[in-house]
């Protein structure tokens, strides 16, 4: 497909690349996405049986309309002003008023107590002995080791508002998914950053739990580093961090690992696995040297529902409503999340990701697969499959931009995109 750089003075997509910053976009558009996220939030409200979640959507619907309303009225700075308020509405007036009252979902004290463990006896998880004496699914951690570091500040200096795990979530994803926003070539990173983070797609999951959120920042910032400059050493880092947080990502290192081997070759692909596999040992490795049982218990028997108690993850998915038959059905659920696996990574050998759009692609419909057919699973998951969509569009806005504004035959061929959006 012919690249959009070069493109003739006045041509389409130097017209497109005006509306591509968030403050340029036209104000109608912009009144309709708000609008369309205060009835988001006013469904919550008035259909979520939770009190939490409830809580979140009167809070953040009003905010997303006042939102609205200030794109409408102020023609010069209304974005920034819609900015501000779905911002402080919607995310940081709920975050910080639950973490002010204790109100939160039941992962957020998992993660408090995983810390608190650590720092007693340097393990975040207790032993296969001691859970299986309890019935109750949250004394298990589900999460790998790093999942404990944000709980630290609590488990350190007590429970404050701002040693509440969430907070911590939200300042790591702000920092890290705007590293991913730059590193990728997307202009305006700083507005699309708050843009992402007030949207429901973050706010919401963050203001009532919010462990997937770094996990996220961190898997945007690993194919952010291998799309414009490939940094090699840089990206399996993050992804494998996000690797020893938890097991969601894996995944994610095996289609980078995919990509890099198709489009840059073999050396390439070894030093990314190198970093990816090192920097997820070094926090994991310890602690399945030494509590290899709890380890085991806690992450992989615990989450397949093999575990004492069951966890409880539920929606009306088809895995959950088949493990809910009986043993037979979840053994069926399990079987077909393990074909679910292998069909996956047929297609990776069959049509292997050659560019980072076609790779995030192929990992957010793997994770979709993956979390319908899962034994233990809540819509809440489907967050994964649509950051990382979102944040590849918001990068393809930056590209497409600098394309438009370079030069003809100027710049770095590997910022040059296509106008396709298709997955592979």
């Amino acid at each position: 497909m012919a690249s959009l750089r070069g493109a003739p003075p006045g041509s389409a997509p130097r017209r497109w690349a005006g509306r591509l910053s968030p403050t340029r976009a036209p104000r109608y558009w912009a009144a309709v996405a708000f609008a369309v996220c205060a009835g988001f939030a006013g469904g919550v409200a008035l259909f979520s049986t939770n009190d939490l979640h409830r809580l979140w959507g009167l809070t953040a619907a009003c905010a997303y309309a006042a939102a609205a309303l200030a794109v409408l009225v102020w023609r010069s700075r209304g974005f920034d002003v819609a900015l501000l308020l779905s911002a402080s509405g919607a995310l940081v007036t709920p975050l910080f008023m639950n973490a002010a009252t204790g109100r939160k979902q039941p992962e957020v004290a998992v993660i408090a107590r995983s810390a608190r463990q650590l720092v007693q006896h340097h393990s975040p998880y207790l032993s296969a002995a001691s859970l299986a004496a309890v019935h109750n699914p949250n004394a298990y951690d589900p999460y790998l080791p790093v999942m404990s570091l944000f709980g630290i500040p609590r488990a350190l200096f007590g429970p404050h508002v701002i040693t509440d795990p969430r907070v911590w979530f939200g300042a790591a994803f702000l920092v890290i998914f705007w590293l991913a926003l730059r590193a990728a070539g997307a202009r305006n990173a700083v507005r699309w950053t708050v843009l992402v983070a007030a949207s429901p797609v973050i706010a919401f999951e963050l203001a009532v739990g919010g462990t997937d959120i770094p996990i996220l920042a961190l898997l945007c910032l690993g194919f952010a580093l291998l799309w414009r400059r490939p940094r090699f050493a840089a990206a399996g880092v993050a992804l494998g961090l996000a690797s020893a947080a938890k097991a969601i990502a894996w995944p994610a290192v095996i289609v980078a690992a995919v990509l890099i081997w198709t489009r840059d070759g073999r050396k390439p692909t070894l030093v990314f696995m190198g970093w990816a596999l090192a920097a997820c040992a070094a926090v994991v490795a310890p602690v399945a040297a030494i509590w290899p049982s709890a380890l085991v218990e806690n992450t992989i028997l615990f989450p397949l529902g093999l575990a004492g108690a069951r966890s409880a993850a539920a929606s009306p998915l088809p895995g959950h409503v088949l493990a809910d038959t009986g043993h037979t059905g979840h053994l069926i659920a399990v079987g077909l999340l393990v074909l679910a696996g292998a069909a996956i990574a047929a297609s990776l050998v069959v049509r292997p990701p050659r560019t980072v759009p076609s790779a995030v692609w192929q990992l957010a419909i793997a994770l979709t697969l993956m979390f319908v057919l899962a034994p233990a699973t809540r819509f809440g998951y489907f967050i994964y499959p649509l950051c990382l969509l979102l944040w590849l569009e918001v990068s393809r806005f930056g590209l497409r931009q600098s394309t438009a504004e370079s030069p003809p035959g100027g710049g770095d061929p590997r910022d040059q995109v296509t106008p396709a959006v298709s997955p592979v």
